[in-house]
């Protein structure tokens, strides 16, 4: 009973994980209405200003966080780089007391 059990939650745990994994981008590599397509610096800046993004998107359905017209992989670079130095980045994980 006891291994029923662990086995029906390990599998509840994989279709949660499975079902919020990102799916593909359509519109990856398609410019936009004013034909442009966001690449690495722009995604640098938006990874940059996502507190604000997030903030004014939940006022403003014309706001968002995230590009979907981007170049791909180098604006998920920019994005993430930009993240990461708003929100202190890794290094002061990495200092002992």
């Amino acid at each position: 009973m006891k291994r029923a059990l662990l086995l029906g939650v390990l599998l509840l745990m994989i279709m949660l994980v499975a079902g919020c994994a990102a799916g593909p981008n359509g519109f990856e590599d398609q410019a936009d209405g004013n034909g442009d397509l966001a690449g690495f610096w722009m995604g640098l800046w938006h990874g940059f200003i996502i507190f604000f993004s997030f903030i004014i998107s939940l006022f403003n359905d014309a706001v968002q966080v995230y590009e979907v017209h981007n170049t791909g992989g180098w604006y998920n670079f920019g994005f993430l780089l930009g993240a990461s130095a708003f929100f202190g980045g890794g290094g002061k994980a990495s200092c002992k007391r």
